[in-house]
């Protein structure tokens, strides 16, 4: 059970990243890692959370990463290895500077597309949450038609939701320029069927969308 102060909320997203490296530390005091570099790409759209982390990395090493006062919270924390010479306070001390580079010279968001699967899921969370809960591999079994499936979606989600996935499947659509990066892109977030019989991917997301804007 998260505890409810959920004192190291960021430190676990930035965390998460490392997923891509089979949470193996990849990052030197020169250079950040594939996952930190994506954390650092998605904090430069939003700043706060760098900060945030880094604030969170500066309690966990001055409480100790083995009080039991953080016990609790720590086992909630996904688990880096450090590699051969460094320790896991070590490996966080690291990350730690790099956020502090990053805040103190920040870089305007990028706008090439995202290199991780978790970067795809931070950058795109709406989309990423329709396609997931709505459009899975077990689909078949809960709904008779994709628009079933959508009209259960929006009957429940508030109309700030529709508009960021309305936001998310256009920036999503311009960035997979190709219908092979798309189809990859959308599996990555999530879809685990094909779109309607007949229709492409590109255009069932268009239609999506435009669905999702006459319902606001």
């Amino acid at each position: 059970m998260t505890p409810s102060n959920d004192r190291f909320r960021e430190l676990r997203q930035l965390l998460r990243s490392y997923e891509v490296t089979g949470y193996v530390f990849d990052d030197t005091e020169d250079r950040s890692g594939a996952a930190l570099s994506a954390y650092l790409r998605q904090a430069a759209i939003e700043p706060a959370r760098a900060a945030e982390a880094a604030a969170e990395i500066d309690d966990l090493l001055g409480t100790g990463l083995f009080n039991e006062e953080v016990a609790d919270d720590v086992d909630l924390l996904p688990h880096i290895h450090p590699p051969h010479g460094m320790t896991v306070e070590g490996c966080l001390a690291v990350i730690g500077g790099h956020l502090r580079q990053f805040l103190a010279e920040p870089v305007a968001p990028s706008q090439t597309a995202p290199q991780t699967a978790w970067e795809w899921k931070e950058r795109f969370p709406e989309l990423s949450h329709l396609l997931g809960a709505y459009f899975h591999q077990d689909f078949s079994l809960e709904y008779s038609s994709h628009r079933e499936a959508l009209d259960d979606y929006t009957s429940d989600a508030p109309e700030s939701d529709l508009r960021k996935l309305a936001d998310e499947i256009h920036e999503f659509l311009s960035l997979n320029e190709s219908d092979q990066l798309l189809k990859r892109s959308a599996a990555t977030l999530g879809l685990g069927i094909l779109p309607p019989k007949g229709v492409r991917l590109r255009q069932w997301l268009a239609d999506v969308r435009e669905i999702i804007l006459h319902q606001m």
